[in-house]
């Protein structure tokens, strides 16, 4: 019988966001595909150093303990099957929970996700996101993070994921009001609907089956946090508090920060991967934990 996706959390991953392959893709893009096919046939046994992505997937594997399968994470890598051996030994090295893979050689991935029946899907190829969020798919396209060493031998005992909220969990609605016409008349229209739900952003549906998830476990032995980190502040949170009990999710932990930088809160709350629709947040976040930009749809 086949094995169903749909009841599963769907992680879709790049070979270059699981794997710091960055020396590898300055080969392809200076010296083409058969330079870089030949550079990983060559090394293909030598292990991949982490990507940032890797703490994600790593905590993920807890959703599958103790009998339990909640989660599948799929590569999805415009690697053929040829070049893709150095990433499943070293997928094999770390002993990470994948053994599927959708490898397309240099083609578009996009019109696999929806077949994959996928709830997030991360790459560091900005084109392949963008795709993926012109089909409604959550995705972010994974940060530099050569200034965030990332141990693969430390332990994570509680899988952490923080969101922004206007334009990643909730619509641009908000937002094009505060970049068109500013703040005093972004709070006016937030006061004036606080009791009308925000519009589903990108990461709407990831938050709810997150959080169909967590219904699964005790409080006492929940391996999933969220947190929701906004740089909204009073009286801008409370339409955003009746949006969530109108969707009947659940978050964690939430911040109304009012312009206060975001990293440092990011750092406390332990994130192992934070989504921001700006370069401006993610780009700082990413000194302290694993981003991951959200493009807007086109």
């Amino acid at each position: 019988m086949p094995l169903k996706l749909e009841d599963k959390l769907v992680i879709g991953v790049s070979s270059r966001a699981l794997f710091d392959l960055e020396s590898e893709n300055e080969i392809f893009e200076k010296d083409g595909l058969n330079a870089y096919s030949e550079y990983q046939l060559k090394h293909e046994k030598d292990i991949l150093k982490p990507g940032t992505a890797f703490p994600l997937v790593k905590a993920l594997q807890q959703l599958n303990a103790d009998g339990r399968y909640l989660t599948e994470i799929i590569v999805m890598s415009k690697n053929s099957a040829d070049t893709s051996l150095r990433i499943f030994n070293s997928i094999e090295h770390y002993k990470l929970d994948i053994s599927r893979a959708a490898l397309v050689s240099g083609k578009s991935i996009a019109p696999y996700l929806d077949a994959f029946k996928t709830d997030l899907f991360l790459s560091a190829n900005e084109g392949d996101v963008q795709e993926a969020i012109n089909a409604n798919i959550a995705a972010g396209i994974i940060c530099d993070h050569s200034n965030l060493p990332i141990n693969p031998d430390d332990d994570i005992p509680e899988i952490r994921i923080a969101f922004d909220g206007d334009a990643v969990i909730f619509s641009d609605e908000a937002e094009r009001i505060y970049q068109s016409q500013g703040l005093q008349a972004f709070a006016e229209h937030e006061q004036k609907n606080a009791q009308n739900p925000l519009p589903e952003g990108p990461f709407a549906k990831l938050l709810k089956t997150i959080s169909i998830i967590q219904e699964k476990f005790p409080e006492e032995s929940m391996p999933i946090r969220t947190a929701l980190v906004t740089a909204r502040n009073a009286p801008a949170h409370e339409r955003v508090v009746r949006t969530l009990r109108a969707w009947n999710v659940r978050i964690d932990e939430v911040f109304f920060l009012g312009g206060i930088e975001k990293s440092e809160v990011l750092k406390a709350f332990g994130a192992n991967i934070f989504f921001d629709d700006q370069a401006v947040h993610t780009d700082s976040a990413s000194k302290m934990v694993p981003s991951a930009r959200v493009p807007y749809k086109n």
